[in-house]
C-alpha cells in the first residue's frame, strides 16, 4: 500500500503518475532506505520539511542509488497535490531546492502551454545548485536548471515527457510571444544612455551660454587704472590714466604723457655715414648777442 498511487488520482499523460519514472529508478526507490523511513505517509504539507533539509539535486549517485531530491518527487507523483499547493511551493523563494522539486513536478505533469508560463519566468533566477551524479557533486545554476527541463529530454536521470515547441503554441493562439529579459534590460540601458546624452548637451549649451557672456569690465572711477578686454575700446575719462594695446592709437587730448608701441615709429635715421654736427639756431637766439672771441 505504501508504494500504490493515491486514490483518484488522475492519470497523467494517459498513464500512472508514478510510471512517468522509469521501472529501474522507481524500484530503487521503493527499495532505499529513505524511501521506507523519511517518505511514509507523507502529505503536501509535511512533505516541506523534507525538501527543505534536501542538500542537492539529481537522479541517482555511486552505486545507482536514488537521490533524496528523486526519492521526495516520486511522492509528489503518488499524492499527486494540487496545482495551487504547486504554486505555493514556487513562490518560496528563500527555499530553491523546494522550488526546483516543484519545477521538476510541473515540468513531467502539467501541458505544454502551462510549463512555458510557469517555468519561463524562473529564467531570472541565478542561484546555485548543487548537483549530485555517479561522479560526485558539480555546481549548476536554477536558470540552468529550467533550461534544461524546457530543451533537454532527460534531465536527472529521467526522460521527461514529450513538451510542445513554443513557436507552435504562439501560432495556435495558447501562450503569448516571449518576453526576454534580456531585451528589456538592454532597452534599459539605451534609455539611461539617452538621459546621460540630454544631460550631457544641457551641460554643454549651459557652458556656451556662459563663455559667451562679455568679459567687459567698467571704469572704477578717476584716477585709476583702466584695463578693457572687449575688442571696441574706447578713451578714458579726463585725468585717468589710458593704457592702450591697439595698432591705431590718437594721443590723448589734454596733453598728457603718450607712449606709442605701435610698429610703425616715427624715428629718421640718416642713411649717411657721416653724421652731421650743424645745430639748428633758432631766429630768437640769432638776434642776440654773439659769443666773445676772446
Amino acid at each position: 500500500m505504501a508504494n500504490t498511487t493515491v486514490r483518484g488520482a488522475q492519470a497523467i499523460h494517459g498513464q500512472n503518475p508514478q510510471f512517468l519514472v522509469e521501472t529501474v529508478i522507481r524500484n530503487r526507490i521503493w527499495e532505499s532506505a529513505y524511501w521506507k523511513e523519511h517518505c511514509f505517509a507523507l502529505t503536501a504539507e509535511s512533505l516541506i520539511d523534507k525538501a527543505i533539509e534536501v542538500k542537492a539535486i539529481g537522479g541517482v549517485y555511486g552505486n545507482q542509488k536514488p537521490t533524496e531530491f528523486m526519492c521526495l518527487l516520486l511522492k509528489l507523483l503518488q499524492i499527486q497535490p494540487e496545482k495551487e499547493i504547486l504554486v505555493e511551493y514556487l513562490q518560496a523563494d528563500e527555499f530553491k531546492y523546494l522550488r526546483a522539486l516543484a519545477v521538476m513536478y510541473i515540468r513531467m505533469t502539467f501541458a505544454s502551454a502551462e510549463v512555458y508560463g510557469l517555468l519561463e519566468p524562473l529564467l531570472k533566477d541565478y542561484r546555485k545548485l548543487r548537483y549530485r551524479n555517479t561522479a560526485g557533486y558539480t555546481l549548476t545554476y536554477f536558470d540552468e536548471f529550467v533550461d534544461q527541463l524546457l530543451h533537454d529530454e532527460r534531465v536527472c536521470d529521467i526522460i521527461l515527457p514529450r513538451l510542445a515547441k513554443r513557436s507552435v503554441l504562439e501560432e495556435n493562439g495558447d501562450i503569448g510571444p516571449r518576453k526576454s529579459l534580456l531585451l528589456d534590460a538592454l532597452e534599459g540601458r539605451s534609455e539611461n544612455e539617452k538621459g546621460d546624452r540630454s544631460r550631457s548637451t544641457s551641460r554643454e549649451r549651459s557652458r556656451s551660454k556662459s563663455g559667451s557672456r562679455s568679459r567687459s569690465r567698467t571704469p572704477v572711477g578717476d584716477g585709476e587704472r583702466y584695463l578693457s578686454r572687449s575688442p571696441s575700446r574706447s578713451p578714458s575719462p579726463t585725468g585717468s590714466r589710458y593704457v592702450s594695446k591697439s595698432p591705431s592709437r590718437s594721443p590723448p587730448a589734454d596733453g598728457s604723457r603718450y607712449v606709442s608701441r605701435s610698429p610703425s615709429r616715427s624715428r629718421s635715421r640718416s642713411k649717411s655715414p657721416f653724421r652731421s654736427r650743424s645745430r639748428s639756431i633758432s631766429p630768437d637766439r640769432m638776434d642776440a648777442d654773439p659769443p666773445d672771441a676772446s
